[in-house]
C-alpha cells in the first residue's frame, strides 16, 4: 500500500546545473508535489504556469481514480538555462484496489516570480494528452467456488429476476404496494415507504426471485403499473434452503461486510457493488474465495463520442481466491432438505459423520431461522438421556439390566416432576426406562450422582467445547453445579441444560463411533479444537442396545423398518404457558446403508411431542436408503 497523500523525499541526482539552481528546481517540484499529495489542489495549481488549467487538470485526475490517494518520489533534477526537469516516481493508493506505481518528469521554467512547473497534462502521467483523462476499471476475479465433499462447486452462475417499482410509471401506489405485497409476502408499507423515499428515476428493488420462483407469481405482477422486472445473474446454491446455515449467500456487499473486509491497516480492500459473502462460509471465507482485486488504468478521451477505447498505461490482473472444500454430500443434503419441508413448524436437520465429526448436511425448512441449526439454544428435553444414562454407566452402580423404578411422578424438594400421562412402569430393567423415556427414572438416579457428574459425561462427548470454526456453532450447556430441582431437571433435559441441533448430531456421532470428534465444516482446515476424550468403550457397549430398543420397542418404533438405527426421542418444555410448550426432538445414528454409517439430530421447534421429529427422521432414512 503506498504511503498515501504523502511527498517522500531523497537525496536528488543533479545533472547540467551550477549554483543553487538545482536546489531551487527541486524545493519548486517538491512544493508543487507535497500540495497535490495532501490534497490541497488549489495551492498545487498555483506553484504551475497556469492554475486555472491544472486545477482543472488536477480535480478531473480526482473524478478519475476516486478515493485515491497519491505518494510522490522525486528523483533527479537536470537545470539548463531557465528550463528544467525533475524526475519523479507516483504511486497511487487505488481505493480497493492495489497500488499503481509509475515514472514521470515534471517540467519546469523559470519566470520572474522563480521557477514553477510547467501546466500540461503530462504532470499526470507521461502518456497524458490534451483533450484527455484517466479511466480506472476495477476487476474482481470469478469467485472461487465452495465444493462438496467430492469437489464439485455448490454455486453456481444464476439468471435471477430483480422485482421492483420504477417511482415514474406508478399510477396508484397503495395499489401496486398490495398487489407486490400479496405475491412476494414483503409488507406493502415497507414498499410504499421505499417508493415515496426514492430519488425520481431510481429503480426500487422489492425482491430477488430466481427464475422459476418469479414465474410462479408472473401472471399476478406482470401488468402492474409501475413493477418492473429487470434480469441479472447471481451466484447461488442449488436451492435457496440448501445448507444455507452453512454455505450462506453471496450479494452486494453490505456496508458492514466492507467495513469487516478491510486489511489489517484499515486498507479497503473491496468496493460498494462487488459480489460477497454476506452469511455462512461465503462470508467467513472472503478473502479466500474472493482473491485480491485488480485494476486497469487507461488514457481515453474527454469526448465521449469519439468512441476512444483508450490506451492502457496501468494493470495489475485480479489474483483468483482458492476453492473452500465442504464435507457436504448433495444426497444427503437433498434428503434432508425434502424431510424437514414436510413439517409446517420451524424444524432443522443435522448429519454428521461418525468418527470424523464432519458436517455431511445441515438443514432447515421455510417456517425456521436456518442459525438456528447451529447456533440454536435449546432445551433436549429426553435427548439429554443418553448422557445422563452415560454418567449413570460410567459411576459403575447400574447395567442395563439393573431393575428400576417408573413411578408416574416423583417429587424432588417439593416440585413433582412427572412422565409423559404419568405412564407408570412399576420396576423394570433401566433398557426398558430409557425405551419408553421415563423421566422420574432418570431423575431418582441421577440424584445419586456426584453434581458434577452429568456435566462430565457431557464433556465427554464435547458438550460446551470452545469450537473455533469458520461459522460458529453452539456446543450445549450442563452445568457442573446444578443441585435439588435444578439436578433433577438436568437429568431429562430442562432445567439449565441447552442444547444445539448440530452439537446433539455430534454426541449422536461420538456414540456411534466410540470416538467423538471436533466438528469439521471446511476439510482440510485446521481442527475446530481437541477432540472430545470420550466415555469408555464398555460404558458405550451398554448405551448402544438400550439406544436400539428406542427403535425396536420404544418410544421411536415408528423407525424399526429403517435399518440399523438407534437413537432417543426428546419432548423439551419451555415457555410459560399452562400447559406448557414444547420442542420435539430425535436424535440417533443409523449404521450402514447406501450413505454409510451417519449420526443426525431432529428439532421441530414448538412440535409439542417428539413424534413429529420422529416423522422427520423416518422421511429422511427411507429418502437416503
Amino acid at each position: 500500500m503506498a504511503a498515501g497523500g504523502a511527498l517522500l523525499l531523497v537525496a536528488p541526482v543533479l545533472a547540467g546545473c551550477s549554483g543553487n539552481s538545482a536546489d531551487d528546481v527541486r524545493t519548486a517540484a517538491e512544493a508543487f508535489l507535497g500540495d497535490w499529495t495532501t490534497g490541497d489542489l488549489k495551492a498545487a495549481a498555483a506553484d504551475t504556469t497556469d492554475p486555472g488549467a491544472t486545477a482543472a487538470l488536477l480535480e478531473q485526475t480526482a473524478g478519475d481514480l476516486p478515493g485515491a490517494t497519491l505518494a510522490a518520489k522525486p528523483g533527479a533534477v537536470a537545470v539548463k538555462d531557465d528550463k528544467a526537469t525533475v524526475a519523479w516516481t507516483a504511486t497511487w493508493d487505488l481505493a480497493a484496489a492495489p497500488d499503481w506505481t509509475y515514472d514521470a518528469t515534471l517540467d519546469l521554467a523559470e519566470g520572474d516570480d522563480g521557477w514553477q512547473v510547467v501546466s500540461e497534462p503530462t504532470i499526470v502521467h507521461p502518456r497524458l494528452g490534451a483533450g484527455q483523462h484517466l479511466r480506472l476499471d476495477r476487476s474482481l476475479a470469478d469467485r472461487a467456488p465452495i465444493t462438496d465433499a467430492g469437489g464439485t462447486p455448490l454455486f453456481t452462475p444464476t439468471e435471477v429476476v430483480n422485482v421492483g417499482v420504477d417511482p415514474a410509471q406508478v399510477t396508484d401506489l397503495p395499489a401496486l404496494a398490495a398487489g407486490l405485497s400479496a405475491a412476494t409476502g414483503i409488507p406493502a408499507e415497507e414498499i410504499t415507504k421505499d417508493v415515496q423515499a426514492a430519488p425520481a428515476g431510481q429503480f426500487v428493488p422489492v425482491v430477488t426471485l430466481r427464475r422459476p420462483d418469479f414465474e410462479a407469481i408472473r401472471a399476478r405482477v406482470f401488468d402492474l403499473p409501475g413493477a418492473v422486472f429487470p434480469t441479472s445473474t447471481r451466484l447461488l446454491a442449488p436451492t435457496s434452503r440448501f445448507a444455507l446455515a452453512l454455505l450462506g449467500r453471496v450479494g452486494p456487499a453490505t456496508a458492514e461486510v466492507l467495513e469487516e473486509s478491510k486489511d489489517a491497516d484499515g486498507t479497503a480492500r473491496y468496493a460498494t457493488g462487488d459480489q460477497l459473502g454476506l452469511s455462512g462460509l461465503q462470508r467467513a471465507e472472503q478473502a479466500r474465495l474472493a482473491g485480491t482485486p485488480g485494476f486497469s488504468v487507461s488514457v481515453v478521451s474527454t469526448d465521449e463520442g469519439t468512441g476512444d477505447t483508450g490506451v492502457e498505461v496501468g494493470t495489475v490482473p485480479p489474483v483468483p481466491g482458492t476453492a473452500v472444500q465442504t464435507p457436504l454430500v448433495p444426497a444427503l443434503q437433498n434428503a434432508a432438505d425434502a424431510a424437514v419441508a414436510t413439517q409446517p413448524l420451524p424444524t432443522h436437520l443435522v448429519v454428521v459423520r461418525p468418527g470424523t465429526g464432519e458436517l455431511l448436511a445441515v438443514s432447515s425448512n421455510e417456517a425456521a431461522n436456518p442459525g438456528n441449526a447451529l447456533t440454536g439454544r435449546f432445551p433436549p428435553g429426553s435427548s439429554m438421556k443418553t448422557i445422563t444414562a452415560t454418567a449413570l454407566l460410567s459411576a459403575g452402580t447400574l447395567t442395563p439390566e439393573t431393575p428400576v423404578a417408573c413411578p408416574g411422578t416423583t417429587t424432588v424438594e417439593g416440585r413433582e416432576f412427572e412422565n409423559e400421562d404419568q405412564f407408570d412402569l412399576g420396576t423394570v430393567p433401566l433398557t426398558e426406562a430409557f425405551a419408553q423415556s421415563c423421566n422420574t427414572t432418570f431423575i431418582q438416579q441421577a440424584l445419586t450422582l456426584p453434581d458434577g457428574a452429568l456435566s462430565a459425561a457431557a464433556t465427554s462427548y464435547g458438550v460446551g467445547s470452545d469450537w473455533k470454526l469458520p461459522v460458529g456453532i453452539f456446543s450445549g450447556a450442563v452445568p457442573a453445579t446444578s443441585t435439588g430441582t435444578t439436578k433433577a431437571a438436568d437429568a431429562i433435559g430442562q432445567g439449565q441444560v441447552l442444547m444445539s441441533p448440530a452439537q446433539l448430531a455430534l454426541v449422536a456421532a461420538g456414540i456411534a463411533s466410540g470416538t467423538p470428534a471436533a466438528p469439521v465444516e471446511v476439510l482440510g482446515a485446521e481442527p475446530a479444537g481437541p477432540a472430545p476424550a470420550g466415555p469408555s468403550p464398555a460404558v458405550l457397549e451398554d448405551l448402544r442396545p438400550m439406544m436400539r430398543q428406542v427403535v425396536l420397542t420404544g418410544t421411536a418404533k415408528a423407525l424399526a423398518d429403517r435399518g440399523e438405527v438407534y437413537g432417543k426421542t426428546g419432548t423439551a418444555e419451555f415457555g410459560d404457558k399452562t400447559p406448557p410448550d414444547a420442542h420435539g426432538w430425535f436424535m440417533g445414528y443409523r449404521l450402514g446403508g447406501a450413505q454409510g454409517d451417519m449420526a443426525f439430530a431432529v428439532l421441530v421447534e414448538a412440535g409439542q411431542t417428539s413424534r413429529l421429529a420422529v416423522d422427520v427422521a423416518d422421511v429422511f432414512l427411507g429418502a437416503v436408503g
